[in-house]
């Protein structure tokens, strides 16, 4: 009976309190539902301390060790960084924190001579403090991300200078695309009657795609440096490889990743005949400034008062980041051309509207679609140790828990992919 009285006297409330009870419980229901399956792989980071049979012969037991220390330094940090957002989030619903922002944004539009009229005014400089909220509320947490785990575990390649300047350029930027894009967005819904949904919509669906169009060309070069792939080997076998499968390729860049991590990718951009391709320095082995910084230091004369230059170059050498071969690039290159053969990026966007667990579900899946299409290109063998490679220069944890594996992991853990690679193989 106390039960049902509680759900009673829950639905007597006024229609608000009902309502803002209900976003509260959701928020929460979310963020246990993650942090149990996150505690499930980190019972797998902590309880998996040995190389599995199935690595036993591509992975040695210093990486294995070093990538289960850095997941769980990761899990250890999500777990804080996000018990902080949700009860952060609480707090600001509970003591009215949107609301007070609003009157104060009312209250600077006043100084400036806008009366209440000027809706659209005063959301802009709603919008802009509650980004620069946000932006220093998670500086903190992302000092510690960068500086303590990415340093401790030698992926961070930043000066604290080099990362306050990026961070306040990050924030100028997107003030720069925000504000005005919202303005406009707020405009039409405030003309657009009863089908402003619709108008809506449709707006940011044509703002996406020029964003998407624009990003790489003239966004992303302020923040990295884009260079040309030089003629060469690498170059030609790339251009053989797109016209083989009708890509429109027309650049090659290098995008110099490595001044803040050493983590490492690829992806291509654009729209109808005009594709890109953007390798990271640090995917190539030939390429790689901190390869390039470490060989350079291991052909140094050792100093005559000591060995100890020495020592910490072997050291050096030992730990430098692996990089791919050509044709192990070209093999990852075939994975994400891949995708664009297949048609998965449209797809991907056409379903991310639908439901975003069944996009996770369908991704997956299209990986594997990618991976048997670089293998029609006759990459098996050289896609097999390039995944090795990346997995083992970024520090991937190769186990994963089946439940929080399917919830979070747009790709399949890398034992699921060797093993349907070495079925190709064997084919």
């Amino acid at each position: 009976m106390g039960m049902w009285a509680s759900l009673d006297a829950m639905w007597e409330m006024p229609a608000e309190k009902r309502i803002f009870g209900a976003v509260l419980l959701f928020s929460w229901t979310v963020y246990l539902w993650e942090s149990f399956l996150a505690q499930r792989q980190r019972r797998i980071y902590k309880t998996t301390t040995h190389v599995p049979p199935e690595l036993g012969q591509i992975m040695d037991s210093e990486t294995f060790e070093k990538s289960r220390l850095y997941q769980l330094d990761k899990s250890t940090f999500s777990f804080w960084s996000g018990l902080y957002s949700e009860i952060e989030g609480t707090l600001i619903l509970l003591f009215g924190g949107i609301p007070y922002l609003w009157r104060l944004s009312g209250r600077f539009c006043g100084y400036a001579g806008f009366g209440p009229e000027y809706e659209i005014t005063q959301s802009l400089v709603f919008l802009l403090l509650a980004t620069l909220f946000s932006a220093l509320t998670g500086l903190p947490w992302s000092l510690y991300n960068t500086f303590v785990i990415e340093e401790k575990h030698g992926f961070n390649q930043q000066t604290l200078g080099f990362f306050m300047k990026d961070a306040v350029k990050k924030f100028v930027v997107t003030q720069c695309i925000l504000l005005p894009v919202s303005s406009l967005l707020l405009y039409i819904i405030k003309i657009g009657g009863d089908y402003f949904f619709i108008y809506a919509w449709l707006f940011t669906l044509v703002v996406s795609l020029v964003l998407v169009t624009i990003y790489a060309d003239y966004i992303a070069p302020l923040f990295d440096k884009f260079t040309p792939l030089p003629e060469g080997k690498l170059k030609q076998e790339i251009e053989v490889m797109a016209k083989s499968i009708d890509f429109p390729l027309t650049k090659v860049y290098v995008v110099e990743g490595s001044k803040r991590s050493s983590h490492s990718n690829a992806y291509f951009y654009g729209f109808f005949k005009n594709k890109r391709i953007v390798l990271f320095d640090t995917l190539l082995e030939e390429y790689s400034v901190l390869n390039k910084d470490i060989l350079e230091e291991s052909g140094m004369e050792p100093r005559k008062d000591g060995e100890g230059d020495s020592e910490e170059i072997k050291a050096k050498v030992k730990n430098k980041k692996q990089g791919c071969k050509n044709e192990e690039v070209l093999a990852v290159l075939g994975h994400e051309l891949g995708h664009w053969k297949l048609g998965h990026t449209v797809k991907n966007i056409i379903i991310s509207q639908v439901l975003s667990f069944c996009l996770t579900v369908l991704s997956r899946r299209f990986e594997f679609q990618a991976d048997a299409f670089a293998k029609k290109l006759g990459k098996a063998k050289d896609l097999y140790s390039a995944l090795i490679k990346l997995n083992k220069d970024n520090l991937g944890f190769p186990v994963s828990d089946w439940l929080f594996s399917m919830w979070h992991y747009s790709h399949p853990p890398l034992l699921e992919r060797l093993q349907a690679l070495e079925n190709s193989k064997q084919d």
